[in-house]
């Protein structure tokens, strides 16, 4: 049998790359990501930015991949098989975060969501000093959304945030700082109600509450949200849309994930509670 003699493709799936970090124990990073593009019914790839050693317990080390080899692996991504969105996680130096700004603007890559990945759910810090000033400067003003959680803005703004006020207070000093819109997560305040704001530039802010979902098991959980949001993109939606559409995904993997042990300390969220089949689009 040929099967170089089939049908001529008529379709394509929607493609989403993921430039990140990897994560040996499978709940956060490249491994959260993929699993969130099948879950969502796209077409995963991945640049992978370092490679961790960790479980659901801490990062016990990590090991940078040289800058050639993340940009070949995007290049040759993007070069053979294209890109509808792009979802950006651990940049450790300033050197990687120079190389995805480069790639970005290279291939002219829209539908970029930027997660600016600082600090893990153990408490490991997961980016050198340099990197901060050049990711807000390089990459902030390339990026459809940056999703920081609330650790992350005050480590932006340098302040804490401790209410919804300084939240919309830091989404807006991002924003003067090169950010086209900015989702901070409000997750760590305390309260039975969980706030997320998105502020994009010249609109007015958008308030997302919901009851919080009782769990241990969270790590991961701004990976996925963030790979969420580059599907839903990468599928059409409008940014407004992919953020609250990707918050209903992470909700409903947290619930699902919240009465299963994997692990001895935090663990990953049930990615494949609800999984959509693979969505296809004419060829252009």
């Amino acid at each position: 049998m040929n099967l170089t003699a089939a049908a001529p493709a008529r379709f394509q799936y929607p493609r989403v790359l993921s430039i990140a970090g990897s994560d040996s124990g499978g709940g956060a990073g490249i491994q959260a990501d993929l699993k969130t593009f099948a879950a969502l019914g796209c077409f995963g790839m991945t640049a992978i930015t370092a490679l961790t050693a960790q479980n659901t317990l801490g990062v016990r080390s990590i090991h940078a991949v040289p800058s050639q080899i993340l940009a070949d692996q995007i290049d040759a991504v993007v070069e053979d098989i294209g890109v509808d969105a792009v979802k950006i996680g651990m940049l450790h130096s300033a050197d990687t975060v120079r190389t995805v700004a480069s790639a970005l603007q290279r291939h002219g890559l829209t539908r970029v969501v930027l997660d600016p990945v600082m600090i893990a759910t153990s408490g490991a810090k997961l980016i050198d000093d340099a990197a901060i000033d050049v990711l807000v400067r390089e990459l902030f003003p390339l990026a459809t959304v940056v999703t920081p959680n609330l650790d992350e803005a005050a480590l932006l703004v340098q302040q804490p945030l401790r209410d919804e006020a300084d939240m919309e207070a830091a989404a807006r000093q991002l924003i003067e700082r090169g950010a086209n819109a900015v989702l901070v997560k409000g997750g760590h305040l305390a309260g039975h109600t969980v706030s997320d704001l998105l502020l994009a530039r010249d609109t007015a802010p958008l308030w997302m509450r919901a009851e919080r979902i009782a769990s241990g098991n969270t790590h991961g959980t701004g990976c996925t949200l963030s790979s969420a949001i580059a599907s839903e993109l990468a599928l059409g939606a409008s940014l407004a849309q992919a953020v609250q559409r990707a918050r209903e995904f992470v909700r409903g993997a947290l619930a699902a994930g919240a009465s299963v042990r994997t692990g001895a300390g935090s663990g990953p969220l049930n990615h494949g509670h609800a999984p959509h089949a693979m969505q296809l689009r004419p060829l252009a």
